[in-house]
């Protein structure tokens, strides 16, 4: 196992990152490699979990999409297991952990405002350990990157 990557693997992280679905042939032409040297490439990447290749729902085409943040307080001590808890749940996307206003962050894209309310009052606030649950709910979308999840590693 390999714990770095060079040059060479950061272009094709660049260039599937921008369409995943570029073939191998495509981008050997474009940096001026064999095929085989960046089907090898790429299948270390996936097989190092450098890259993981999956789909990405488009807001656009959902009836109503509603973008929520849950800002959650929980009980010192206990901040990890409730962040464990709430990644469990499968209308959340994101969890982080926090310094500042709340210990944990949710991040869900749902169906409306009463899934919402559902998962951030009915679940997540009746978890063992949450002391205070407040959302968010995004009115406009301006931009949203589906591709946020990138990382450029250096």
């Amino acid at each position: 196992m390999t714990d770095r990557i060079d040059d060479l693997d950061r272009q094709i992280i660049d260039l599937l990152s921008e369409d995943a679905r570029l073939s191998n042939r495509k981008i050997a032409g474009e940096l001026g490699y064999t095929e085989g040297t960046v089907r090898s490439r790429v299948k270390r990447l996936e097989e190092e979990n450098f890259i993981r290749f999956t789909a990405v729902t488009n807001m656009a085409h959902l009836d109503r999409p509603q973008l929520a943040y849950v800002g959650i307080h929980a009980e010192q001590g206990q901040i990890k297991k409730v962040a464990e808890r709430v990644a469990k749940l499968p209308e959340i996307n994101g969890v982080i952990i926090l310094l500042g206003r709340f210990d944990i962050l949710a991040i869900g894209l749902f169906e409306g405002l009463s899934e919402v309310h559902r998962v951030a009052s009915n679940q997540i606030l009746d978890m063992e350990g949450v002391r205070l649950v407040e959302t968010t709910v995004a009115v406009d979308v301006v931009k949203y990157n589906n591709r946020l999840a990138k990382i450029i590693l250096t």
